[in-house]
């Protein structure tokens, strides 16, 4: 299966399905979904059970497309109806990470490795992003992680819409296990690889 060229149908799904600004965050969750999986995967961190990392990507962009008219009442329950319309599929596994980041709405709770990834990052990109908007130049490329993580710590009200306690889960010992800081310069750099007019915020 040519996976680019799959992408590339979910890619013009989501971004006729969603408001602008969710399509450049559904972006930037999945580049942290392959920056968290690189990373693990480095350290031999991915077990054989785990989805494949095509899985956690396409979960990472597909994972608001029901976040639209006619269906936040039950986002994101209808990720397989929404799709059908454009005669895409998932799997089950994608599913499952799908319905993890948003577990009170699901009572899907996060079990996986990739379903720790998905709900842990999924607000962290709105703080990167707003990070980078009160730099001069307003692009990703020049914010440092260190100014995220002071921004994450010290100003809980920078951002206040980022679910600073789910984020900070990723240190878990069941989870990712990866510790706070080392998890926002992964999603940080992820983000910083786009291409850069999607970088450009």
């Amino acid at each position: 299966m040519d996976m680019n060229f799959e992408r590339q149908k979910y890619l013009e799904a989501v971004k006729s399905q969603v408001e602008n600004n969710i399509f450049l965050h559904s972006l930037a969750l999945e580049a942290c979904m392959g920056g968290i999986y690189d990373h693990l995967k480095s350290q031999d961190r991915i077990g054989g059970g785990e989805p494949s990392r095509e899985e956690w990507l396409l979960a990472g962009l597909i994972h608001d497309i029901d976040y639209a008219e006619g269906y936040k009442e039950t986002h994101p329950a209808k990720t397989r109806e929404v799709l059908r319309k454009y005669n895409l599929e998932i799997s089950d596994a994608v599913d499952l990470i799908v319905k993890a980041h948003a577990p009170e709405r699901t009572d899907v709770r996060p079990q996986s490795k990739a379903q720790w990834a998905i709900f842990c990052a999924d607000s962290l990109t709105g703080l990167i992003t707003a990070v980078a908007l009160v730099y001069p130049s307003k692009k990703l490329a020049d914010v440092k992680s260190s100014s995220v993580i002071k921004r994450f710590l010290k100003e809980p009200k920078f951002a206040a819409g980022t679910r600073r306690e789910e984020v900070a889960m990723c240190s878990n010992p069941e989870g990712l296990n990866i510790p706070l800081e080392k998890f926002i310069e992964i999603c940080l750099a992820a983000m910083q690889k786009l291409e850069p007019d999607k970088a450009a915020l």
